[in-house]
């Protein structure tokens, strides 16, 4: 079966991805279902955390005409979510509930520590006896597919073998994003990134780190940038991920240049410029 994460597809092509926030509601899913984005983020952080919602918006996203010319079985823009400050609280029950709903990955906010870093993997992995290989980080997500398996198109036994987490699993369709706001994650993360496998992302938020800098939504500001290349620099040094969520008209070819692979703009306005930057990104 071929890769279901269209995300992963793209950097396993050499290619960077392109994402967007979505609302929670059925026809922003429709209108993002043929949006030209390799992934989506259903936000769950700064809008109600609803899973009941999340459940009928995975469901709109699914284009059936999409699918059978695909000859996949996924949709054809995957869908993530961003839940709640789980880095923080280490809240493990929000990855849970939205994975058995059947997104393909999570994007834990405002991780800042290996123990906060190890929890957002955990959290998206299921318990395997220990002296298996990829034992580590002990997965905590409770037994509960039939949705998820579902949603996916697989077998109970299919969605197993498939939901575990990338890279770690090579043949794994979850992605952990984790969010680095913050001055002490930066100073931590050499350390997440060394000793926390199965990190798919990172997605800097410089909105929050904006303002621990004093300089609120400042983000051409050089303190700013070069706070934000310090977590690119990190990143790279590890061959991880690094996603910026402000991309626009004026920073799309800096950010391509830098190195980064997680791309998100504003939905919908801003399909001109996912248009341009997928030109020079080589689609």
């Amino acid at each position: 079966m071929s890769r279901l994460n269209g995300i992963i597809r793209a950097w396993e092509q050499g290619k960077p991805a392109f994402t967007a926030f979505s609302k929670i509601d059925r026809q922003s899913a429709i209108d993002m279902s043929e949006a030209p984005y390799d992934g989506i983020v259903f936000e769950m952080e700064h809008n109600p955390y609803d899973v009941s919602a999340l459940g009928d918006a995975l469901q709109y996203l699914l284009n059936r005409r999409q699918i059978a010319d695909a000859g996949s079985v996924a949709p054809g823009v995957t869908p993530l979510a961003r839940i709640p400050a789980n880095g923080v609280e280490m809240n493990q029950s929000f990855a849970k509930q939205v994975l058995d709903r059947g997104v393909y990955g999570v994007i834990t906010p405002h991780v800042a520590t290996v123990e906060q870093a190890y929890n957002a993997v955990a959290s998206c992995r299921y318990a395997r006896p220990k002296n298996a290989p990829l034992y580590e980080p002990k997965g905590v997500r409770g037994d509960g597919p039939a949705n998820a398996a579902r949603y996916w198109g697989l077998t109970q036994q299919e969605y197993y073998a498939k939901a575990d987490v990338w890279p770690l699993a090579p043949q794994g369709e979850i992605l952990v994003g984790l969010m680095i706001e913050s001055t002490q994650a930066i100073g931590n993360l050499d350390d997440m990134l060394a000793n926390v496998p199965g990190i798919g992302f990172v997605l800097i938020g410089e909105g929050d780190l904006s303002q621990e800098l004093g300089l609120p939504r400042q983000y051409e500001h050089p303190e700013v940038l070069d706070a934000m290349r310090q977590i690119v620099e990190t990143c790279h040094k590890h061959k991880v991920v690094v996603g910026n969520p402000h991309v626009t008209a004026k920073n799309y070819e800096r950010l391509l240049g830098e190195g980064y692979k997680f791309l998100m703009s504003a939905p919908q306005r801003s399909y001109g410029v996912i248009g341009k930057a997928r030109d020079m990104a080589g689609y």
